[in-house]
């Protein structure tokens, strides 16, 4: 949805999908960059599509691959969530500490939500989600199952009792609980109650609850929009 700001700046923009299936909402990765903007109470504007369909023309000229979220502040045009999520952080400490211990801890973790974390539980998403009913699927979601776990039991033996990944709440979490929330339909966090607790955590902020109210409101807006377009 977007946010009102001082006509004199400019509002960035971010990119995400008007539409998703279900399983998808709430889901979507432009959800964390929204969150990002609002722990620092930044205005931003939406540019929202259709996720079905082809994207607008030139879009690839800004996100390659045609995927959200991409981002635009009248400075930079860039994409990738990690990516912008690291240029926000270099803007405020409310994001990114400026110790340098703190500072690249964060990075560290932020790296390895996405690259680490995030693929093995995107694995148990292909095969609950895409794939779900076929037969080689289910063998393989074993062994899927068990390096997902493995790379869990790391995670949650690193955070042991701590708040937050790099001391305090940083871009690192919010990259790092965005992952954590793919296997929401799953029990997998059961035998990791450290990890539990910080996914609880995370979702507890309000800024959090406001970018995904706001997030899960654009896509009740296109549903309405069809229905009376329909009607």
């Amino acid at each position: 949805m977007p946010h009102d700001a001082p006509a004199t700046q400019p509002v960035p923009t971010i990119t995400g999908f008007s539409n998703v299936p279900d399983f998808a909402k709430g889901l979507v990765r432009d959800l964390r960059i929204r969150w990002a903007m609002e722990e620092t109470g930044r205005p931003y504007r939406t540019e929202l599509f259709d996720a079905m369909a082809e994207r607008p023309e030139g879009y690839r000229q800004w996100q390659p691959f045609g995927q959200v979220p991409a981002f635009d502040d009248g400075t930079v045009r860039m994409f990738e969530s990690g990516a912008i999520l690291l240029y926000l952080g270099d803007r405020d400490e409310r994001l990114l500490p400026s110790d340098p211990q703190m500072r690249w801890q964060a990075v560290s973790w932020l790296i390895a939500a996405l690259n680490s974390i995030e693929p093995a539980l995107m694995q148990i998403v292909s095969m609950d989600v895409f794939h779900a009913g076929k037969d080689w699927a289910r063998a393989a979601r074993a062994a899927a199952a068990g390096l997902a776990g493995q790379r869990l039991a790391s995670l949650s033996n690193a955070l042991g009792d701590r708040e937050w990944l790099a001391g305090t709440f940083s871009v690192a979490d919010i990259a790092m609980i965005g992952v954590l929330r793919n296997v929401q339909h799953t029990d997998m966090l059961d035998a990791f109650p450290a990890l539990a607790a910080y996914r609880a955590r995370g979702e507890a902020r309000p800024a959090f609850a406001k970018a995904l109210a706001d997030q899960i409101a654009g896509f009740a807006d296109h549903a309405e929009n069809t229905e009376n377009e329909n009607a």
